[in-house]
């Protein structure tokens, strides 16, 4: 009991539990700040990598069809066409 002084702590020991507690709860949210960013930070390249349930689905071939006729890569008639060209082998791979 001669550490105690007589049941109460000496300031000394106030400020040494005080320092330990914010140097523990400091260490653990580095810990959690650092395994974050490692998740979530950009590739080599320099692109970003987005994690695996963040990615969007792939865009369809009338999506990127539409997007190039948006963009005047193609006209009015190609773009018929070749819609016309998507459904009719979509039915076709759907038959088999």
């Amino acid at each position: 009991m001669m550490f105690w002084y007589d049941r109460h702590m000496s300031g000394w020991g106030w400020f040494g539990m005080s320092l330990g507690m914010i140097v523990f709860w400091g260490l653990i949210i580095t810990v959690f700040v650092l395994f974050f960013r490692a998740l979530n930070r950009p590739a080599p390249d320099g692109s970003h990598v987005p994690a695996p349930w963040n990615q969007p689905a792939p865009p369809s071939a009338e999506q990127l069809l539409a997007e190039r006729f948006a963009r005047g890569e193609i006209d009015e008639d190609e773009y018929q066409r070749r819609l016309r060209v998507l459904h009719s082998t979509g039915s076709d791979l759907t038959k088999h």
